[in-house]
């Protein structure tokens, strides 16, 4: 009866994994056409807007020459590693609103007002400073001269979303030589989950709007005042966490700076020497700054540099929290649970 008993159980336990693995529906995109799609974007295309069932796309490797745009919810996009999975375009922020009315389509990959989509094991990335490295001139019929001057450290996004939440990206690289590299906004509910990612470019390149939290990340600043940036300006508790994050970049780059309300934290962080020792800063502003400064550090470290700005200060943040408690579910609340996608 016993032997019975546990050959049941494994039939229910094989049954149930089996309807788990029959309720994701997988689809594959590769270049060589052993897949159901040869382009990111018809396989993304190709998810029904009321499906109900877990998608995951599955990107094989290689170099993706195109240019996303996502109007879909509840999807994966999984590529085959962050260093193998590469998708790219090569894009002036200000040349394309010489043409275009607003941000749509600015970036590699471009996100509409959707929600709970995951991103893994791949890498995006705006080539155009990387590209361009002499200032340029361009007909711009937006700009009242007619002509823009496009910098190679200028505004280079290669994410870009709008209104969209609940978005998680796990093993990814993002990568541009100017500014504005990630730029996830949604100061309404924009909740952003990061974990070891790598993050590159140049002034304000990680810059979210609402609630953001990044473990395990790397920052590399290749040019520009400022590597990291945030807008809380809408809602008093939003805020931008990073936890055991480490920063690279040229020699003085600073770490961050502000000029709307925003709510840093910063958990045992680590700056290099090279860093400048200057404290993430408010940026000259009409705007109203309406809860001060908050910029919190806790357990941070800098090479040769034991003191400096980033001198524990986290029993002055709103509630005094502690380190512990400092995680992804206190910075989401009970809004959203990404550990649990």
């Amino acid at each position: 009866m016993k032997k019975v008993g546990l050959l049941l159980i494994g039939m229910v336990l094989m049954l149930v994994n089996n309807r788990l693995h029959a309720a994701t529906t997988i689809i594959t995109v590769a270049q060589n056409g052993k897949a159901d799609f040869s382009t990111i974007q018809a396989a993304i295309n190709s998810i029904d807007v009321h499906h109900t069932q877990a998608i995951v796309i599955k990107i094989s490797a290689g170099v993706y020459s195109e240019k996303i745009f996502i109007k879909k919810s509840n999807f994966t996009l999984q590529g085959a590693g962050i260093n193998k999975t590469i998708i790219t375009q090569s894009i002036a922020r200000d040349l394309w609103r010489c043409d275009h009315a607003d941000d749509w389509g600015v970036a590699t990959m471009n996100v509409d007002s959707c929600t709970n989509i995951n991103f893994a094991d791949l890498t995006i990335q705006n080539n155009y400073g990387f590209e361009n490295q002499a200032d340029q001139s361009f007909p711009c019929a937006a700009d009242s001269t007619g002509i823009k001057i496009v910098k190679s450290n200028g505004h280079q996004m290669a994410f870009r979303s709008f209104a969209a939440t609940k978005l998680k990206f796990t093993n990814c690289r993002f990568v541009a030589f100017g500014g504005d590299t990630m730029s996830p906004w949604n100061t309404t509910n924009g909740m952003f989950y990061f974990y070891n990612c790598i993050l590159e470019g140049g002034v304000d390149f990680y810059c979210p709007r609402g609630w953001a939290y990044a473990e395990n990340c790397t920052f590399i600043t290749h040019t520009g005042p400022a590597a990291i940036w945030h807008d809380g300006s809408l809602v008093q508790d939003s805020k931008t966490v990073l936890v055991n994050c480490t920063f690279k970049g040229y020699d003085g780059f600073k770490l961050g700076r502000y000029h709307r309300d925003a709510q840093f934290y910063l958990i045992n962080c680590h700056f290099p020497a090279n860093m400048s020792a200057e404290d993430i800063y408010l940026v000259p502003t009409t705007n109203t700054i309406q809860w001060g400064r908050r910029v919190y550090y806790y357990n941070c470290d800098k090479v040769n540099n034991v003191t400096g700005f980033y001198k524990n200060n986290l029993n002055t943040a709103l509630g005094n929290p502690s380190a512990n408690e400092i995680n992804a579910a206190w910075v989401f609340k009970n809004n959203w649970n990404p550990i649990a996608q």
